[in-house]
């Protein structure tokens, strides 16, 4: 048992890894969704984000000495973009904010691809000499951003006029217009700041995790995200412990080799514990009255 708990400290450094790119991409959805736009091409954004971070640290790497800021910067850049195509399509011309949403992440998927075949002649970035270091403790920095924008989050949405706006664009756009207030603003400040959240998401998992961008980086942790906000009752809190519990499932798996109580599972039960856990916590709280009342509805000026 000593043993256990042991190694479960050992995996803290890598469980924290893997969270941070998931609570950095949930609080980009809880963003749009309190806004009344639910974003489920969070996965495409951050496959956008860590293409860009992989190509930007590949040819930036030995030319200058802060390739691996730069990179995350223009991966947040390039997400925010990107998710102009949803703001456009799910506020402005009113379609299916899923169908929209799903429309950007086979979108991504190809883009991603051509852009790899064009710059270098495979489907997948080239490996850089190195990736972001560990911090103090192995801690990464991207662990550190998340916690820092986990805050700024809290603040924004509870302490400041700003997120009283954007959480009644959630509820009931139409009160809010009436107080003369721009909805349509609003919401496209949501979405693009969750796509750019949703970009620097992908940009720290290319830098930490892996070593290059591929087809299958990503992987499904943006539809992890999307169900850490829902079984984080769109909370900053909530979302903060739901990130961390499909972390800790995603680096068990990578760690399943040192708990030798834990070693008469089969691997593939453990590479399935992370998705496992969303379908569960998305059918068990599908039913439940937490998220925004006009999330996933366009807003209709005459509608009262």
């Amino acid at each position: 048992m000593t043993s256990f708990f042991s190694t479960l400290v050992q995996m803290l450094p890598s469980t924290l890894m893997i969270v941070a790119p998931i609570l950095i991409a949930a609080i980009g959805g809880l963003i749009s969704e309190r806004a009344g736009v639910v974003n489920i091409a969070l996965e495409g954004l951050m496959a956008i984000g860590a293409m860009i971070a992989a190509t930007t640290h590949v040819l930036l790497e030995t030319a200058i000495g802060f390739s691996i800021p730069l990179a995350l910067i223009l991966a947040a850049l390039g997400g925010c973009l990107f998710s102009l195509i949803h703001a456009f399509a799910s506020i402005s011309l009113q379609a299916d904010q899923v169908i929209s949403g799903t429309g950007i992440n086979l979108l991504a998927t190809g883009i991603t691809l051509f852009f790899c075949q064009l710059l270098f002649q495979m489907d997948r970035t080239m490996n850089p000499k190195l990736g972001m270091m560990p911090g103090p403790g192995g801690i990464y920095p991207t662990v550190w951003i998340a916690l820092v924008l986990l805050g700024i989050t809290w603040f924004a949405l509870y302490r400041r006029p700003w997120g009283l706006r954007l959480r009644s664009c959630g509820e009931h756009p139409q009160a809010l217009a009436s107080a003369g207030v721009n909805v349509l603003k609003i919401r496209y400040t949501a979405v693009l700041i969750s796509g750019a959240l949703a970009g620097l998401a992908g940009g720290c998992i290319v830098l930490t995790q892996d070593i290059q961008y591929t087809l299958t980086t990503i992987n499904g942790k943006g539809f992890i995200a999307l169900a850490a906000v829902s079984f984080g009752r769109w909370l900053p809190l909530g979302i903060l412990g739901s990130s961390f519990l499909f972390g800790a499932a995603s680096a068990l798996a990578v760690n399943i080799i040192n708990i030798k109580v834990l070693q008469f599972l089969p691997s593939e039960f453990f590479n399935a514990l992370p998705y496992g856990i969303t379908l569960v916590t998305l059918v068990f709280f599908s039913g439940k009255d937490y998220a925004p009342r006009a999330a996933g509805q366009p807003y209709d000026k005459g509608k009262r």
